[in-house]
């Protein structure tokens, strides 16, 4: 239980949810290698959604072939899987709400929602999510500070979700079947090592780039990664199931989980991509200590976005394309515009 704890604790940590003590070490990390500012300058807000141009919203729209339609994102509810202490509450005050209204006795409906909006269910990682504790203060993207004087608990001020939801993304989506290349649904990983099945390796994405038969990631890109255990929690399925059986997907499906390693992730930094995704609560791997390819908690995380500002995707259905075996696709979507939000919650669309 205390090694759970000190666990917890480390992910909190590198996941920005609690302050340095006096006595705290630190990472100088992002000072030293100065990750910031970002290739975009002292003054940008939206990281690597800026690669994003007309030349390459042509090409991709030029992957619509068939017509069809896919949405990705799964049913916000109460009693879906949620990391740690989150969770979703939905009422309707009144049924009705409001009314009578006129002659006709009109009467209305409206929802009140309780929730870590930005970051429950399908979910996008945006600027303020992760953060590095540093002696300088919690580094967050492009060299702001959690200290900052228009940073606080109202909204996150330059590091809000909205600057990224202003760029929107519209590009060419990769989906990178796992559960093909390794022939079934990936395990959560139980080493820090290259070699552990449920760790997506950088020659894991050239392997299924090729088995796929698509072209290689590059500029711009938006890539997805479909591991099976996204299928843990499968919106078809998941009103079928009693109580109990609920609970145990939700205590499996939180366990852990496989994904991309960092090289895996360094690989698709250097192809200078846009957004990672997954069928996952994490898109890369969480196993052994809350590492994946290596003991730190989330690496990925904190050098894609971060470091880089390339951003992130979380709980997403693949279903029908998977199905459809469509590897390439129009990807559209953009974050709610929510002033100084970590966040977003939203129903990205593939079309092919």
């Amino acid at each position: 239980m205390r090694n759970l704890f000190a666990g917890c604790v480390a992910a909190a940590l590198v996941l920005g949810l609690v302050s340095p003590s006096p006595a705290q070490e630190v990472n100088d990390e992002p000072i030293r290698d100065a990750w910031a500012p970002s290739e975009w300058g002292p003054d940008d807000k939206a990281g690597s959604v800026n690669r994003t141009t007309p030349a390459m919203v042509l090409a991709a729209v030029g992957l619509v072939k068939q017509g069809k339609v896919a949405t990705l994102g799964k049913i916000y509810a109460q009693d879906a899987p949620f990391f740690g202490s989150r969770g979703w509450r939905l009422t309707i005050p009144g049924l009705p709400t409001g009314g009578p209204f006129g002659g006709q006795k009109l009467v209305y409906n409206d929802e009140y929602v309780a929730t870590e909006l930005g970051q429950v269910g399908t979910q996008f990682d945006g600027p303020g999510h992760i953060g590095v504790i540093t002696s300088k203060g919690t580094f967050y993207y492009n060299g702001r500070y959690l200290e900052d004087a228009d940073v606080n608990t109202y909204g996150l001020g330059p590091l809000g979700v909205e600057y990224v939801a202003k760029k929107g993304f519209v590009c060419r989506g990769v989906l990178l079947d796992a559960v093909a290349l390794r022939g079934g649904q990936l395990p959560i990983p139980k080493e820090n090592d290259k070699t552990d099945p449920g760790i997506v390796t950088d020659a894991d994405i050239e392997a299924m780039v090729k088995r796929q038969g698509i072209v290689p990631i590059g500029e711009g890109d938006c890539v997805f990664l479909y591991t099976g255990h996204g299928d843990i929690w499968h919106p078809t399925d998941w009103d079928t199931y009693d109580a109990a059986e609920k609970a145990r997907r939700v205590a499996l499906f939180n366990s852990g989980e496989p994904g991309f390693g960092l090289s895996a992730c360094d690989y698709m930094a250097s192809r200078k991509i846009i957004l990672t995704a997954s069928d996952t609560w994490g898109t890369e791997a969480v196993g052994k200590g809350f590492g994946g390819e290596t003991p730190q908690p989330f690496e990925c995380h904190l050098k894609m976005m971060t470091k880089r500002g390339i951003w992130n995707l979380e709980n997403l259905d693949f279903s029908q394309l998977v199905a459809d075996k469509a590897y390439e696709f129009l990807f559209v979507w953009s974050p709610l515009k929510m002033k100084g939000a970590t966040g977003s919650p939203g129903n990205p669309v593939a079309l092919y």
